[in-house]
């Protein structure tokens, strides 16, 4: 399990098909109602388009189909999770559409597992890992893990 996850313990849940999730609050620049999209042709299917952050474009990415879950109609409570993602040459600036945001929350470092594996085929990389909470699981995501070194190129070249 990554020390970052152990250090950290503040974290923003969301929602997205009725499951709880997680990223580090360190990540997290703001929150946002969802607005007008413009979409980028010739982008992945999860790439829901750019929008203008103060002068800024930034990309957002439908944690739905990055995820692999269905396609739903948004509704008022979904939102834009602006995050930063650390790479080697900089941050990244990426908003996640996400079904609802929840709450900060503070998890203990002894109430995180690690990732469960999942046999060969299966890609956990995406999760620091699985947090407990009231009786519930919170899936912590991997900013960074969740996209391949080749998607966040192509993302970088969008907003540049």
């Amino acid at each position: 399990m990554s020390t970052a996850v152990m250090q950290t313990g503040q974290f923003l849940t969301f929602s997205v098909d009725k499951e709880s999730f997680a990223v580090e609050v360190e990540h997290v620049r703001e929150v946002l109602e969802k607005t007008t999209i413009t979409r980028v042709p010739k982008t992945p299917d999860y790439m829901r388009g750019v929008i203008n952050i103060r002068g800024n474009v930034v990309p957002i990415i439908d944690l739905r189909l990055k995820l692999g879950l269905p396609v739903i109609e948004d509704t008022v409570d979904t939102c834009i999770i602006v995050t930063e993602i650390e790479l080697e040459d900089g941050v990244m600036v990426l908003g996640l559409l996400v079904d609802s945001v929840d709450e900060v929350v503070e998890i203990k470092p002894e109430d995180i597992e690690p990732a469960p594996y999942m046999g060969h085929h299966i890609d956990t990389t995406y999760m620091k890992g699985i947090g407990k909470r009231d009786e519930r699981f919170i899936i912590i995501l991997s900013s960074k893990e969740i996209f391949r070194t080749e998607e966040l190129d192509t993302l970088s070249r969008i907003v540049e």
